[in-house]
Formats: structure tokens, C-alpha cells, sequence
């Protein structure tokens, strides 16, 4: 049987090309929620939180939401959010950080439904250009009428590399979906905890 000439079939298969593009855009998004993740995530919490609660026992709450403001990051939003809040009732200010904290969930989730569809849909879409490809195996068969099984051979090795294909942009995808997941549940709850801490800071105040 002759070699398979990948460069054709992808000439001959719109699956391919819709799955290579599949490909691009998970491999884009995934890196965009890195770089965003690569910033979410505040190292030495314990020191920020402690460098706030010292500024508000000196009476330097201003000066906390300033030193909050200027640093981009889900915990850095959320406390400065509840300094700028921080005359309000405390039970206010708790329903405040459960809705900032909401906010911020979807700031981490999105684009994440892309990866999700991509590792659903490209195994579909890989099985959907086997079978126009058996299809035209056989009908290239019927056509011919002589080459038997080798013709049919053929035509079927080409039509798998779509399901092949399908399986190679779907695997990566549920994995670096699952990876997101998980690390939104992390910082969801770190700041569910921190946020606890600090309205104890606050609530001598309250």
C-alpha cells in the first residue's frame, strides 16, 4: 500500500481543517488563561493581609486601599473592595464580598466553556470525517471496480487519521480544561478564607 500523503487528505478534508483551527483555538485560549492565572495568583498572603491589618490598627484604612488598588489580583480586589465598603454595616460587607467574590469567579471561568466544547465536540467532528471518508472509499471502489481491498484499504487508513486528528485536539483540551478548574476552585477558596480573615481584622470596627 502507498505511503499516506498527509499533505493531500488535509487538501481533501474540511474536518481536518475545522479541527486544526479547533486546535488553534484551544491552544490560544489555554495560553490566555495562563498569563491571566499567572497573575491571579497572589503569593505571600499572609504577609499582605498582615501589612493591612497593621495599617488599619495605626487608622490607616486609607492607605490600605491604596496599597490594595495597586496590586491586580482577586485578593488584592476583593480586600480593597471591602476597605472602600468598610463603614457599612458588617453583615453588609459580607454580602458585598460574597458578590465580589462571584464577580471574580467569572473573571477565572472565562473562556474555560471554550476548552470544554472543544474536548466534547472534536472527537464528533473526527468520527464525522471517518465516515465521509469510508464513504468515499467505497464509492471509489464502486467506481473503479478493480484494486479490491487495497483501494478499500486505503481510503479507510486516510479516513481514520480524522478520527485520529479529533482525538489529538480533544485530549489536550479536557486536560488543560480540568487543570482550570481545579485552579479556580483553589483561588475561590483561598479567598473565601482570606476574606473571612479580614472581616475579623474589620470587625473590632463593627
Amino acid at each position: 500500500m502507498e505511503n499516506i500523503n498527509y499533505l493531500n487528505i488535509l487538501k481533501d478534508s474540511f474536518t481536518l481543517v475545522v479541527l486544526i483551527c479547533c486546535s488553534l483555538l484551544s491552544f490560544t485560549v489555554a495560553f490566555e488563561r495562563w498569563w491571566y492565572f499567572r497573575k491571579a495568583r497572589h503569593r505571600k498572603v499572609d504577609d499582605f493581609l498582615a501589612h493591612i491589618s497593621g495599617l488599619l490598627k495605626e487608622d490607616k484604612a486609607d492607605k490600605a486601599v491604596e496599597y490594595t488598588g495597586k496590586i491586580d489580583s482577586p485578593v488584592a480586589r476583593l480586600f480593597n473592595y471591602a476597605l472602600r465598603h468598610r463603614e457599612m454595616p458588617k453583615h453588609d460587607i459580607e454580602e458585598l464580598l460574597a458578590t465580589k467574590r462571584q464577580e471574580e469567579k467569572l473573571n477565572l471561568e472565562k473562556f474555560l466553556g471554550v476548552l470544554g466544547t472543544m474536548g466534547n465536540i472534536a472527537p464528533f467532528i473526527g468520527l464525522f470525517g471517518t465516515v465521509i471518508g469510508i464513504i468515499k472509499a467505497f464509492r471509489d471502489l464502486a467506481l473503479s471496480g478493480v484494486g479490491g481491498p487495497t483501494v478499500v484499504a486505503r481510503g479507510i487508513a486516510e479516513a481514520l487519521v480524522a478520527t485520529a486528528a479529533g482525538l489529538a485536539v480533544a485530549i489536550p483540551a479536557v486536560i488543560i480544561f480540568n487543570y482550570f478548574t481545579r485552579k479556580v476552585k483553589v483561588i475561590m477558596s483561598e479567598l473565601e478564607i482570606f476574606s473571612s480573615r479580614l472581616m475579623i481584622i474589620m470587625g473590632s470596627k463593627h
